[in-house]
Formats: structure tokens, sequence, C-alpha cells
């Protein structure tokens, strides 16, 4: 966190990359895993908004996951202007600034897309939407756990998307009540 409550500082505070969390040699954090084909949920859109706190000159969480056309709020938690920039290319881009004690930003994304966000004012601070057509999804823990609970008998894509390492699909065929176990493994770019 910036030891600067107003974040007024020229140079970004310790430990803002949060593109790569790791807990041990085998877990990763903000992996987006969700079924990419045959979800039986398209084009059921949930009601309730996602919430984005710019918190401690940081978007919290770093990685939101929504589904096409649900609200996404941003809420300003900091004593400091911070500016909202999701760098969109299948959605409306938009870049809106944002005051402390301002109301939330609220928006909607039509399309399937891993958005890019950062804020101009403080350019350490940077997260993703991912938005995607289904709700059938998980965003992994620091240990690299996920869980897609409750699918139907059917054939599935599955994907796992991270913002350094990229995007691997499996596919999975469920045909009752069983249990699926599924791994992705990473490998961390050179250097």
């Amino acid at each position: 966190m910036s030891d600067d409550p107003n974040c007024v500082q020229r140079h970004a505070p310790k430990d803002t990359d949060e593109s790569v969390v790791t807990k041990g040699a085998h877990g990763l954090a903000n992996v987006v895993v969700y079924v990419s084909v045959g979800a039986p949920d398209e084009g059921q859109v949930p009601t309730q908004a996602v919430t984005v706190e710019q918190k401690g000159c940081r978007y919290v969480p770093h990685v939101v996951v929504l589904h096409t056309g649900q609200e996404v709020k941003v809420v300003n938690n900091d004593q400091t202007l911070h500016n909202v920039h999701p760098m969109a290319r299948e959605n409306r881009q938009w870049n809106k600034s944002q005051p402390p004690g301002s109301a939330p930003i609220s928006e909607r994304f039509d399309n399937p897309e891993f958005i890019p966000v950062k804020c101009n004012v403080h350019p350490w601070m940077r997260a993703y939407f991912a938005v995607i057509k289904t709700s059938h999804f998980d965003l992994t823990k620091n240990d690299g756990a996920f869980s897609l609970p409750n699918l139907p008998p059917g054939k599935y894509t599955i994907t796992a998307w991270h913002e350094e390492y990229g995007i691997q699909n499996a596919d999975v065929t469920i045909s009752g009540n069983e249990t699926k176990q599924l791994s992705f493994t990473f490998k961390a770019k050179p250097e």
C-alpha cells in the first residue's frame, strides 16, 4: 500500500505490480477460468453489479470478471482524484475522472473481451475487466485453485486466461454428477 494516503507521490508505491501473484511453486492467482464453449447460461445476465474499488492507489480487486451486459461499478475510496480508463477494443472505450467522494462510475460492456484498465493520474494503477458470456467462471486464488460447480452434463471448452501468460483451453465432457480434475500449467516468460 502507499505510505501517502493522498497518493500524490511521483513514483509507484512499493509492491504495486500485481500482474503475477504466486504462492509456492504451483499457485498462480488472478487466472480467469471459464466455460468458453457450451455454457448453458450465455443469455442470463446477472442483475447484481460487480464492484471495483480504488483503494490505496490500487484497483481492488486487480482482476474482476463480469458477464456481458452486467453492470460494473467503480468506487473511489481514496482522498485524491483518480480516473478510470478501460482500454477496450471490442467495446466502447471511455475515460472518466473520479474525484474523492464522488458517486460510483457505472458502466456495462456488450462484447466479450479482456480489458486492461489504467488510471492516467497514477500510472502504476492497473487492473483488468474480464468480460465473458457466462456465469460459469472462477478466478484463481494465490494457490491456483478453481472450481466450476453445477455444470450440467455436456461437452465444454474450459479456458484459462492470465494477463501475462496468455490463454489455454481444455475440452471436457461431463456425463453425470462426477467431479473432473483439470489443471493448467503456465510457464514464465524468459526475461
